[in-house]
């Protein structure tokens, strides 16, 4: 999956895109490795409920504000992007998702989600099924 977003930080439910992946391969028991194969974005498993999403959003800021960007080491080579580094790191890279009975096994309200920390340019997602 390719991702270019429109805003620098934007949450993106892959669920249903992961899904349909999962229903291509016809594997009924086994994992899905889903992976943000970028250095500034996240993959993730949560709530699907806009209150949550801009707490996530305030609470990342608060620990790794974007500005002003002199504060952040990595911001001195000409990069403007230390936080989304540091917020990547908080929300993780990827995710594992046993596969049941040729359905992603999600416990109550569990969705995934694509989370971009500096977008505005094409950003990859490698999902990856195993089983049988």
């Amino acid at each position: 999956m390719i991702f270019n977003t429109k805003n620098r930080v934007e949450l993106i439910n892959i669920t249903d895109d992961v899904a349909e992946a999962l229903e291509e391969s016809g594997i009924k028991e086994g994992l899905c490795l889903v992976n943000a194969m970028h250095i500034t974005a996240s993959v993730f498993i949560n709530d699907h409920e806009r209150g949550l999403w801009k707490d996530c959003h305030n609470w990342l800021e608060r620990l790794a504000p974007h500005e002003p960007i002199s504060q952040y080491h990595h911001n001195l080579t000409g990069e403007d992007n230390g936080d989304a580094h540091l917020k990547r790191q908080v929300m993780g890279r990827e995710v594992v998702i046993a596969i049941t009975e040729g359905r992603l096994d999600f416990g109550p309200w569990e969705q995934i989600f694509y989370g971009e920390f500096d977008g505005r340019r094409p950003k990859r997602v490698l999902v990856k099924i195993i089983g049988a």
